[in-house]
């Protein structure tokens, strides 16, 4: 259906009533919640960077889910490998070369073993290794020889002293000391039968075990040990598993004429090597 109106300017046609703004509609604009939203993340910053503070200074522990880093525990010292005990003491040991001539003048050559016992170079040995010598040569781990005089005797105890004319280029003494009681792991270090720097392991079988020796006293309070020694292991170091030096090998057990090991080998002590009677204290004598 058509309406028609009168002619005219037509009236206005009522408009709607205007509402009246809420006081949300005046807070709620785009540029004011992107300032809320920034104030809150600064917020929220902030609150992070107290709360790891807080946490870094105070004295809680630290939960074992948290990410730090931590230091690794440092190894604790333990027992030394055969090998690393080899390695240790391997610069300190010395082949012992002798000549001389026996009661019928007939020339005579023997072979031992001794260790640099103090850092001007003084080697300790087995007193019958070099007794009655006429010319000592030593030969050092890294190829240097030099003759070599005998310094000091103790036929009680079978132990010598010797000053070489020459030292290497780099002198390595032992650390000499340490008792040790039995079963304790020990190595040998030695040329037995011209075998050079042969090393052996086993352990403390005895002690206080008594020599019987021809023509001279028993020695007495030797360390008993089962590494195996042969002829030319004489005056060598016999080592507990520290590297240190708690022995000077002297003799071998063998109920035959063969003079070979048959799991018996005995060691002064250091102490006594040293002439003190007891344990060393794991430092170079003033020899």
């Amino acid at each position: 259906m058509t309406v028609l109106r009168p002619e005219g300017e037509a009236s206005p046609e009522p408009s709607a009533p205007e509402e009246p703004i809420s006081r949300w509609a005046r807070w709620n604009t785009p540029e004011l919640r992107r300032r809320v939203l920034v104030g809150a993340v600064l917020v929220w910053a902030l609150g992070i960077t107290y709360a790891v503070a807080v946490r870094g200074d105070g004295d809680s522990e630290t939960p074992a889910a948290t990410t730090r880093p931590s230091a690794a525990p440092s190894a604790s010292e333990g027992p030394l490998t055969v090998n690393e005990v080899y390695q240790t003491v391997l610069p300190s040991t010395v082949l012992i070369q002798t000549t001389g001539h026996d009661a019928k003048n007939a020339a005579e050559a023997g072979t031992g073993t001794g260790v640099i016992a103090n850092a001007d170079g003084t080697i300790m040995t087995a007193n019958h290794v070099i007794d009655g010598a006429e010319t000592i040569k030593v030969t050092y781990t890294d190829g240097t020889t030099a003759s070599a005089e005998v310094a000091t005797q103790d036929p009680e105890q079978d132990i010598a002293t010797i000053t070489p004319a020459k030292l290497p280029e780099t002198l390595v003494p032992a650390t000499l000391g340490g008792g040790v009681e039995v079963g304790d792991e020990v190595v040998a270090l030695g040329n037995p039968l011209g075998l050079t720097m042969t090393t052996t392991d086993g352990v403390v079988s005895g002690l206080e075990r008594s020599l019987t020796r021809e023509k001279q006293d028993d020695i007495t309070g030797l360390i008993q040990f089962d590494a195996a020694v042969n002829p030319g292991s004489s005056g060598g170091p016999l080592i507990n598993d520290q590297g240190q030096v708690v022995g000077i090998v002297v003799a071998l057990a063998n109920p035959t004429d063969a003079g070979t090991f048959i799991g018996i080998g005995f060691a002064v002590p250091i102490g006594a090597a040293l002439g003190g009677g007891g344990e060393g204290d794991g430092q170079q004598p003033p020899l």
